[in-house]
């Protein structure tokens, strides 16, 4: 296969493609946008899965989800436990550690 060719089939792929990687990117960057919301609501005594749902306008499933993936990550923990669901807290980090 030539230089050529290969270019040209690459073309087509990318175009063929097109409409899957504009919503893939759709995606990723509503997630980054809600992950933002999520982080700044859980400044001061933290909250509740429900709590958060309501703040940032998601549904609770995909704010535990977002939380599990957080907790996994170490960026958040759970704290006290508010009925049936804890209270999540970010983790603070040394200035020295994010340098």
């Amino acid at each position: 296969m030539s230089d050529e060719s290969k270019k040209e089939a690459m073309k087509q792929l990318r175009a063929e493609r097109k409409s899957s990687i504009q919503k893939a990117a759709a995606t990723v960057k509503q997630q980054k946008k809600e992950l933002k919301l999520l982080k700044e609501h859980l400044t001061g005594d933290g909250a509740t899965a429900p709590e958060i749902a309501e703040a940032i306008g998601i549904n609770v499933s995909q704010v535990i989800w977002y939380l599990a993936t957080l907790k996994q990550y170490g960026e958040v923990v759970e704290g006290t436990k508010d009925g049936c669901y804890f209270k999540y807290q970010l983790v603070e980090t040394d200035s020295a550690e994010a340098a």
